[in-house]
C-alpha cells in the first residue's frame, strides 16, 4: 500500500490573478501557505479475488470493472492516462477537512493520485512535474475552470509567492521572519461558514465576465504587491496593515461574480469585524467554506472565539513540506 498526504492552503492575497485567461494578457500574482491540514490517499493493488477491478472509496463506495465505469473525474483521468499495468486497483481518500470548503482540496486530491500513480509505477517525479500533470488532467482533459495556484501550493508546501504571465510561472519562498510569520498564524482562525458549494459555477462566471472585471483584478494585484512588501519588510511589518488590505482584497474579490457571497457570508464576515477581528476574507472562489479572520493579539482572537459560539473554527500551523509519499 502507498499512502500520500498532501497539504490543503490557504489563500491570501491574488485570488483571480491566476486564471490562464487573465495572466496571459496581464500579469499576476499570488501569496499562499499550506496549512497541517492534509488530503490523505492510498493506494494498492486489488487482489483478483473480487467481482470488480477498481474499488474506490472517497465520500461514496464506487466499484468498477473498467477504467470508463469510474465514476469519479479525477480518479478516472488520472488512471486511464497514467495506469500502466492491468491491476485491480483499490484508492481510498480520507481528509482532515471536508471538501467544497474552499481550501483547495480538488487539486490536493489530484496532486495526491498523480503522486500515488506514479510511485506506483516506478517512477520519480518532481513537484514541477507533479504541478504541470495536475493543470493538465484539470484543465485540458476535465475542463475544469479555475486558476493555478492551487496546484503549485499543495504541491510545493510552505508560504509561497507566484509569479504568473504568459512566458512563465515562477514560484519562490515569500522572504518573512519567522517572528512576522508566526505572528501572523498565532492571530489567524478558520471558521465555517455552514456553507459546502462547487466552485465550478463561481469560477466559471468570473472568467466570463473577466473583462469587466479588469478594474478589479487590476485592484487585488495592486493590494497583492502591497502585501508583499509588508510582509517581507523587516521594519514595518503590520498586523493592521495585512488585515486593512485584507478587507480591501475581499471588497474586490466579492465582486467578481453575483455568487462569490451571500447574506449568510456577509452576516458572519460582518459579525467577526465586531467581535474582535480586524481583517478576513472568504476563501476558494466563494459561495460558501471558510472565512479567515485576523485579530490583533490572542486577547482579541479569544473574544472572537468565545462569540462563535456553536460556529465551527480551527487554528491551524503552517505546512512546509507539500505533497509528499508517506
Amino acid at each position: 500500500m502507498i499512502i500520500c498526504k498532501t497539504p490543503l492552503r490557504i489563500s491570501l492575497f491574488g485570488g483571480g490573478t491566476d486564471f490562464p485567461v487573465w495572466f496571459k494578457k496581464n500579469k499576476g500574482m499570488t501569496i499562499s501557505f499550506t496549512i497541517n491540514k492534509y488530503c490523505y490517499l492510498s493506494l494498492r493493488t486489488l487482489p483478483n479475488l473480487f467481482p470488480f477491478k477498481y474499488r474506490l472509496r472517497y465520500f461514496v463506495n464506487e466499484t468498477s470493472n473498467s477504467l470508463n465505469g469510474i465514476k469519479h473525474p479525477s480518479i478516472k483521468a488520472v488512471l486511464k492516462k497514467y495506469h500502466r499495468s492491468q491491476d485491480g486497483l483499490e484508492i481510498v481518500h480520507s481528509s482532515d477537512i471536508p471538501g467544497l470548503s474552499g481550501l483547495g482540496s480538488s487539486s490536493a486530491f489530484t496532486i495526491s493520485m498523480l503522486n500515488l500513480i506514479h510511485r506506483y509505477n516506478g517512477i520519480d517525479i518532481t513537484k514541477k512535474e507533479l504541478v504541470k500533470k495536475c493543470i493538465n488532467i484539470e484543465h485540458n482533459i476535465l475542463k475544469e475552470s479555475s486558476g493555478f495556484q492551487d496546484q503549485y501550493a499543495c504541491a510545493y508546501g510552505g508560504l509561497n509567492l507566484i509569479h504568473y504571465d504568459k512566458k512563465k510561472i515562477k514560484i519562490s519562498n515569500l522572504k518573512i521572519k519567522k517572528k512576522n510569520l508566526n505572528h501572523l498564524i498565532s492571530n489567524s482562525i478558520l471558521v465555517y461558514s455552514g456553507i459546502q458549494r462547487k466552485s465550478e459555477l463561481i469560477e466559471r462566471d468570473k472568467i466570463k465576465n473577466i473583462t469587466k472585471n479588469n478594474y478589479r483584478l487590476d485592484k487585488i494585484l495592486e493590494i497583492t504587491g502591497k502585501a508583499k512588501k509588508i510582509l517581507e519588510s523587516n521594519s514595518n511589518y503590520s498586523i493592521r496593515s495585512i488585515a486593512y488590505l485584507l478587507n480591501e482584497s475581499w471588497k474586490f474579490k466579492r465582486e467578481l461574480s453575483k455568487f462569490v457571497s451571500n447574506s449568510k457570508i456577509d452576516q458572519l464576515y460582518n459579525f467577526g469585524l465586531k467581535n474582535g477581528a480586524i481583517g478576513g476574507k472568504l476563501l476558494g472562489a466563494g459561495g460558501g467554506g471558510y472565512v479567515l479572520f485576523l485579530t490583533e493579539n490572542k486577547q482579541k482572537q479569544k473574544k472572537l472565539i468565545t462569540r462563535l459560539k456553536k460556529n465551527v473554527y480551527f487554528k491551524f500551523s503552517v505546512d512546509q513540506e507539500g505533497s509528499k509519499i508517506l
